[in-house]
């Protein structure tokens, strides 16, 4: 199945003061690393993995790229769903199955962080998948042109 507007090119886009080239797309790439490994559950903990999470996928983004992590869609739907803690059942229903379907969708991989049974997996489904995996955001294609003018002005010379 074809999907609509994946098959023409965008034209260039200026984010903050940088251009994303037209001739190649943005890939739509998830972020794969610990969420609960290691932690004991401690929130802390977690928090320290979401934020290495939201810092790897801002650094994709300003590669000229789309970020996503699975924890971004899944935990509003498992909050909704009614759980009442990490590993309850709406959290089995939905954290683990949603990753796997927006794999599915995506163009890339970044696994990053330590052990994680989760993220290997994502690794893992990727590959048969023939979908490439990163293992560091400077290994993902820039798509940026980094001479583009400053914030703000889109190259308006006033």
């Amino acid at each position: 199945m074809e999907l609509p507007g994946r098959t023409e090119k965008p034209g260039p886009a200026y984010v903050q003061g940088m251009t994303v080239s037209s001739s190649d797309a943005p890939l739509m790439i998830l972020v794969a690393g610990p969420y609960r490994s290691g932690t004991g559950d401690d929130p802390a903990l977690i928090a320290a993995n979401m934020k290495a999470m939201n810092d790897a996928a801002l650094a994709i983004f300003r590669r000229g790229h789309l970020p996503v992590t699975g924890e971004a869609l899944a935990l509003p739907l498992i909050q909704t769903a009614g759980s009442t803690g990490i590993g309850d059942a709406p959290f089995v229903e939905i954290f683990h199955p949603l990753a796997h379907r927006l794999l599915l969708r995506c163009d890339a991989v970044l696994r990053i962080g330590g052990a994680s049974v989760g993220a290997d997996e994502m690794v893992s489904t990727a590959r048969k998948l023939d979908i490439p995996v990163f293992f560091h955001p400077a290994d993902i294609p820039d798509l940026t042109d980094h001479t583009a003018p400053p914030a703000g002005t889109h190259g308006d010379p006033r």
